[in-house]
């Protein structure tokens, strides 16, 4: 059994200062084996919102995966967001914008899905896909987790626009073995299997809401603890509570199968 707990769209310049503390006491308390923050760490990708992220980054114990978001690159700078879109989260958070970790029991592998030549919606890029393949490859019977910042799949209600090349990547995806799909950008919490929408079957999508913004969509602010193993499954969803005092668990989805075939729990 691992542990990922899976925090998503903190926009620092845009945040609550005073979940900061609860909230890092809150993952540290948990001890997962791995924390992956599925993109938007910035409001607008100043200098001074990518420090206070990686300020916040740092004060967390367990390894930490990070991909961007579209608010990650420079909005309002019209140079920059044409010619240099990562200068800035590359100085914070390193070169590599699609990161990889893996143990004997689980591969998790980033997906860039940002284009800042359209600077709401996605795109996943053919080069993420073979990336991903590669990184699944030979990995036995470990579970494949993938995260990007942008959804796989809307529901009518979803106001932003719908990322390029979604459908064709979630087929792709779920013909490599993938498991469990973790994103973010909506700001609201949906847990379930969306493969079959594209006539595949039991990728599990997990959205998570967001971790520190203001910009909530009528639900609190929240992040995801993923108990996984190789054929069962547990999403817990834990919730800022009223006045800032600390995050509670709110709610437990659970899933069985395996790579291809997971469902929900009765």
């Amino acid at each position: 059994m691992r542990r990922i707990l899976h925090l998503s769209d903190l926009h620092f310049g845009r945040d609550r200062p005073e979940l900061l503390r609860p909230l890092i006491d809150r993952v540290n308390g948990l001890a997962p084996d791995l924390v992956a923050i599925s993109g938007d760490l910035t409001q607008r990708a100043t200098e001074a919102q990518f420090r206070a992220a990686e300020t916040f980054v740092t004060a967390l114990e367990p390894p930490v995966l990070v991909v961007p978001g579209n608010h990650d690159v420079p909005l309002h700078n019209l140079f920059m967001r044409l010619l240099r879109p990562w200068s800035r989260y590359r100085r914070w958070f390193g070169r590599d914008l699609e990161p990889c970790w893996q143990d004997d029991q689980v591969i998790v592998a980033g997906a860039n899905t940002v284009n800042p030549m359209a600077w709401q919606q996605g795109w996943f890029r053919s080069r993420s896909l073979v990336r991903i393949r590669r990184a699944f490859a030979g990995g036995g019977p470990r579970l494949r987790i993938v995260v990007t910042h942008h959804p796989m799949e809307h529901t009518p209600e979803d106001r932003k626009e719908p990322m390029r090349g979604a459908d064709r990547a979630a087929r792709a995806l779920a013909d490599c073995g993938a498991d469990v799909i973790l994103s973010g950008h909506l700001h609201t919490w949906r847990v379930g299997p969306f493969a079959q929408l594209a006539g595949q079957g039991g990728v599990l999508q997990v959205h998570a809401g967001t971790g520190l913004s203001t910009r909530l969509r009528g639900e609190p602010n929240d992040f995801n603890l993923l108990e996984v193993s190789a054929d069962r499954i547990h999403v817990q969803r834990h919730v800022a509570e009223a006045g800032g005092a600390g995050f509670r668990l709110a709610e437990c989805r659970s899933f069985h199968g395996g790579p291809g075939r997971w469902s929900a729990d009765d």
